[in-house]
C-alpha cells in the first residue's frame, strides 16, 4: 500500500499507519515538482530583495528587521535554536511519529517554499525510527507549536537529543554519526517552515480520536453488561423511540446495545416484572454515550480538515505573491478539543454511577458484590477510585482555550492554548480507562450472581475473555492487581475486536469510525 504526502486523500487513518510503522510514506513526482517549484519562487525573492517576512525579515516583534542575503542560512538556525525552550517529560513515540508525518504532509502541499530535500530529510529520520526528544509543555497554540516543533526539527541541523528504535536518549551528533550523516543547512525560511504550524495540537487530536472511538465501543460494551447484571429493561434503546429524536450518536448507542443484548436469556426473565423505570445510568446510555459519540464526530470532522491544510506563514504562491496571515492559529481544534474533554469525562462519570449501584445491595444483587460482607470488604473501595478519577476529571474540564495570554512583546495578543486542550483530554481518556476497567469487574462479578441465567451471546464470550483474565471473587484480595489486569484489557482493544468479528453490530455508522 502507497500513501503518497501532500495528497488530497490523505487521511486519519493513513497518518495513524505511518505514525504506527505499518506503512511507508512517499512522495509522488507530481508533488516532488510542486515542492521544488514553490522552494524556487522562495530563492527568486531572496535574489530580488524583496521583503517577505520570515524569507530576509527577524520573527515575531522583529519583523520590521531586514536580514541580509549572506545570512538568511543564519536566521533559520538560530530560529529552532532560540524556539525550543519546552519543559517537562518526553512526549510519547506515536505522538512525535504523528507531528513528523503531519507536518512532512503540511509541507508536500507546496505553499511552504520549503526543499524537497529538506523534507526528505524528516522523511529519513521518521523512516528509521530516530524520534526527536521533544518536551510536552511549552506550546501556547500560535504563532504555530513553535517550541515542540523547535524541538521536533533541532536534529536537522545536528542539536538536541534522540531516541533511535526505542533506545536510550542520545546526542543527535553521535545518532548521525552512527549512520554515516550529517546536518543539514537550512535554507531561506525553511526554519520558519518548519516550527510554524499546528502539528504539536493536530498529533494530540489524531491520537485521542483513536484512543475515544476505542473507548466508546468498550463503554457500550460494559454498560450492557451492567444493565444485565442489574436485570435493566432494553426498551429505553428501541429503534423507534431515537427515530423521533434522531441524533446519529444515540441511534448508534441504542442499535449497538441492541445488538449486544439480542437473545439474552436474563433479559427476557424479568419481562414482566413490575419495575417501571431504571435509573439514568442504564436508561440513558444512548442519550450520555451518544453525546459523546457526536462530540466525537465533530472533532473528527474538524481534524480531517486541519490534517490537509497548510498552517504556517507566510505561504508562497509565487515569486511576487505572498500572503502572511493566520492559519498556524490553534483555535479551531483547541474548541474542539476541549469539547471533547468533557464529553469523555461524561463517559466516567456515568459509569461510576453503574457501579455504584451494582454495590448498593439493591436488585437481587448481594451488598458489595460479595456473599459474605462484614468479614469481606468486597468490592467497596474500587468505587472510591472511581469517584475519585471522576472528580480529576471534572478539574480538567476547565476549557485551556477559554484562556489566551499574550505573547512575543503584544505582536500575538491571542494564543489558542491549544495544546493544552490535546494534554488534557489524554490525561482524561487515561482515567476514563481506569473507569471502565472497575466498571467491567464490578459487571461480570454481578453478572455471575445471574447464574444459570445467561446473557446474550456476545456479552457471554466478553465474560468469558474477563474469566480468563481474573477470576470470580469469592473473598477480599488485592484487588489493585485485578484493576491493573483489566486496565491493561482495555487497553489492547481486545473486547472490540472480539465483539467485532463475531457479529457486525454498527452497521450503517461508518462516519462514526477512522477508515
Amino acid at each position: 500500500m502507497q500513501i503518497s504526502y501532500g495528497d488530497s486523500k490523505f487521511s486519519i487513518s493513513d497518518a495513524i499507519a505511518i505514525a504506527s510503522k505499518q506503512y511507508r510514506g512517499t512522495i509522488s513526482t507530481d508533488i516532488k515538482s510542486r515542492i521544488s517549484k514553490s522552494s524556487s519562487h522562495v530563492q527568486d525573492i531572496v535574489a530580488s530583495g524583496k521583503i517577505v517576512y520570515g524569507v530576509n525579515t527577524g520573527f515575531g516583534p522583529l519583523c520590521d528587521t531586514r536580514i541580509s542575503s549572506k545570512e538568511t542560512a543564519k536566521l533559520q538556525s538560530n530560529l529552532l535554536l532560540s524556539h525550543a525552550v519546552g519543559v517537562g517529560k518526553p512526549l510519547d513515540a506515536f505522538l512525535v511519529r504523528l507531528m513528523m508525518v503531519t507536518k512532512i504532509h503540511a509541507l508536500a502541499k507546496g505553499y511552504s517554499g520549503i526543499r524537497l530535500s529538506t523534507i526528505e530529510r524528516i522523511m529519513w529520520f521518521l523512516d528509521n525510527d530516530i524520534i526527536p526528544f521533544v518536551p510536552e509543555k511549552g506550546s501556547v497554540g500560535a504563532s504555530g507549536d513553535l517550541a515542540p516543533l523547535a524541538h521536533l526539527f533541532l536534529p536537522l541541523i545536528g542539536h538536541g537529543k534522540v531516541s533511535v528504535n526505542g533506545g536510550e536518549w542520545i546526542s543527535t551528533k553521535d545518532a548521525l554519526n552512527k549512520f554515516g550523516m550529517n546536518p543539514i543547512e537550512l535554507g531561506p525560511k525553511e526554519g520558519l517552515a518548519l516550527i510554524n504550524g499546528t502539528q504539536f495540537i493536530l498529533a494530540h487530536s489524531i491520537s485521542a480520536l483513536k484512543r475515544w472511538m476505542n473507548i466508546l465501543e468498550l463503554a457500550d460494551v460494559v454498560g450492557a453488561i451492567s444493565l444485565e447484571a442489574l436485570k435493566g429493561s432494553a426498551a429505553p434503546f428501541d429503534k423507534r423511540l431515537h427515530e423521533i429524536r434522531p441524533f446519529k450518536g444515540n441511534q448508534l448507542v441504542a442499535q449497538r446495545l441492541r445488538n449486544l443484548l439480542y437473545d439474552s436469556e436474563v433479559l427476557k426473565s424479568h419481562v414482566d416484572c413490575d419495575r417501571v423505570q431504571d435509573p439514568y445510568s442504564l436508561r440513558c446510555m444512548p442519550q450520555v454515550h451518544g453525546a459523546s459519540r457526536n462530540a466525537w464526530l465533530h472533532l473528527k470532522e474538524l481534524t480531517e480538515i486541519e490534517l490537509n491544510s497548510v498552517t504556517d506563514n507566510p505561504i508562497i504562491l509565487s515569486s511576487d505573491e505572498t500572503i502572511s496571515g493566520g492559519n498556524f492559529h490553534g483555535q479551531s481544534l483547541a474548541l474542539a478539543l476541549d469539547y471533547a474533554a468533557f464529553a469523555a469525562a461524561e463517559l466516567g462519570n456515568i459509569s461510576d454511577r453503574r457501579c455504584y449501584l451494582m454495590i448498593e445491595g439493591r436488585y437481587e444483587l448481594p451488598k458489595l458484590l460479595i456473599p459474605n460482607a462484614g468479614l469481606n470488604s468486597g468490592l467497596m473501595i474500587p468505587q472510591y477510585t472511581t469517584a475519585a478519577l471522576v472528580t480529576e476529571n471534572k478539574t480538567m474540564c476547565w476549557p485551556a482555550s477559554a484562556d489566551s495570554v499574550p505573547t512575543s512583546l503584544g505582536q500575538e495578543d491571542h494564543v489558542s492554548m491549544g495544546s493544552i486542550s490535546g494534554r488534557k483530554l489524554h490525561q482524561i481518556l487515561d482515567n476514563v480507562e481506569y473507569i471502565l476497567a472497575i466498571e467491567l469487574l464490578y459487571a461480570t462479578q454481578a453478572l455471575d450472581f445471574r447464574r444459570p441465567l445467561k446473557s446474550s451471546e456476545l456479552i457471554e464470550q466478553v465474560h468469558e475473555l474477563v474469566r480468563n483474565h481474573v477470576s470470580l471473587i469469592t473473598e477480599d484480595r488485592l484487588f489493585a492487581d485485578d484493576i491493573q489486569i483489566l486496565h491493561e484489557l482495555v487497553r489492547s482493544n481486545e473486547i472490540n475486536e472480539l465483539i467485532s468479528k463475531n457479529k457486525p453490530i454498527n452497521d450503517g455508522f461508518e462516519e462514526f469510525y477512522l477508515s
